[in-house]
């Protein structure tokens, strides 16, 4: 008698602290941390859902991401429940039904188990189909919705758990949507010991990339030549990807802040401003270096040069736990100003970073071990020379603020002392 067939097993899930290098106890502290905030309002993070065209990879929503370290469970939800009775239900992990058909394409994934359980380090987990159930028991416990998503601008879609929560609102007299947001803006920003440990290793692996830019930048090269040295440094050093689309402009194109041609040659005499940096582990790192395409630097681009220098330098003095982006904007904006150069920098002097480029920014004063990049730069278009200099910096009480990126050269004498030895 013929057999019936099986399809094949699912590969076991990888667990969070492999893959992004923080332990499971960790997520379960954040959460932890989160229910005790809200007290007696029910919270909803959704990891978003997965491009169907699958014309790019997935991407967690970062407070998903913060909280339980998944990054492959598209249309997954967190519901936090702190009124719950049964004290293993005041969180729950709803993930999407398993459908056989579709993982043929797109990969098998685990049915719920105690191992699935262990792997994310979550005790109740369920399917989707019983969000709504276990959402209206919450809320009419509840009847407070905090919000925990960004809000957005009135022409864009409403955050997501703003959209549930104003059905959820219709259906039960008495409750009423409380704003949250910073709630998890305040807590990412601060870094815990293993994220910045991520971190370092990010800049650590950016510095690589930028190694082998200086050790083969020359005239002739293209601005893609370029972006190619600094990515192929990270990914055989350890990273994936790049966290953002490298900026490699020469001459004018140094001068446009979001330049992504990347596809003009270099000439001698020239400079290149390069923004670019890893990802490690969902960490971002940000820097910027501007230089000489020949390895010497002309009498007008050093005059410019040591000026964003200087201003960078200022800022970065200026940079403590408890002080503001626009004391450290003042810092550097000061030194170009009074160079003659005000009107050439106009742009903010820096943000946030962690498992966004641009991570969310928190109401208030910077925190202490909030990681920031510092940026200030002179844009002279009349002169095809636009010169930037970026680096992430960590925010200390004690010790002020600590670059990460120190390891990249970026004093006149060290690139062209590194450039030399071509």
């Amino acid at each position: 008698m013929a057999t019936k067939s099986k399809s094949p097993a699912p590969a076991a899930a990888v667990s969070a602290s492999m893959l992004l290098g923080i332990p499971l106890a960790g997520y379960a502290n954040r959460r932890a941390q989160l229910l005790s905030t809200l007290k007696d309002s029910v919270g909803l993070v959704m990891a978003g859902d997965a491009d169907a065209s699958l014309h790019g990879e997935f991407r967690a929503h970062p407070h998903f991401q913060y909280l339980t370290g998944i990054i492959d469970e598209p249309g997954a939800v967190l519901l936090l429940d702190p009124l719950n009775p049964v004290e293993a239900r005041r969180v729950i992990l709803f993930l999407k039904p398993l459908n056989p058909e579709l993982e043929k394409w797109d990969g098998f994934r685990e049915e719920i188990s105690s191992s699935l359980k262990s792997t994310y380090g979550v005790s109740t987990i369920m399917r989707t189909t019983a969000f709504a159930r276990f959402l209206l028991d919450a809320t009419k416990r509840a009847k407070r919705f905090a919000l925990l998503h960004p809000l957005s601008a009135h022409t864009a879609p409403v955050s997501p758990d703003l959209e549930v929560f104003r059905r959820s609102a219709e259906r039960i007299p008495g409750s009423s949507i409380i704003d949250h947001t910073q709630l998890l803006a305040v807590m990412r920003a601060a870094k815990c010991p293993a994220e910045r440990t991520l971190m370092q290793r990010a800049a650590d692996i950016t510095a690589k990339g930028y190694a082998s830019v200086l050790a083969n930048l020359k005239p002739g090269l293209t601005e893609f030549d370029v972006q190619e040295l600094v990515e192929h440094g990270y990914r055989t050093n350890g990273a994936r990807k790049s966290a953002y689309t490298t900026i490699a402009g020469g001459a004018f194109n140094a001068t446009v802040l979001h330049y992504h041609g990347n596809h003009a040659p270099l000439r001698s005499g020239e400079v290149i401003l390069i923004d670019s940096g890893a990802e490690y582990m969902g960490y971002a790192c940000d820097v910027t270096r501007t230089f000489p395409v020949n390895g010497t630097f002309t009498k007008r681009q050093r005059e410019i040069y040591e000026i964003v220098l200087e201003a960078q330098l200022a800022a970065i003095a200026a940079t403590k736990a408890g002080t503001t982006f626009a004391a450290i904007d003042k810092a550097a904006r000061d030194v170009i100003t009074k160079a003659g150069y005000g009107d050439a920098f106009f742009h903010g002097c820096g943000h946030h970073l962690g498992l966004e480029v641009h991570d969310i920014t928190p109401e208030g004063p910077i925190p202490e071990n909030a990681v920031i990049t510092i940026e200030p730069g002179i844009y002279l278009p009349s002169e095809n020379l636009g010169v930037r200099i970026e680096d992430d910096i960590l925010v200390t009480k004690k010790a002020g603020g600590v670059n990460l990126t120190e390891a990249i050269p970026k004093s006149i004498e060290a690139i062209e002392r590194a450039m030399k030895k071509r």
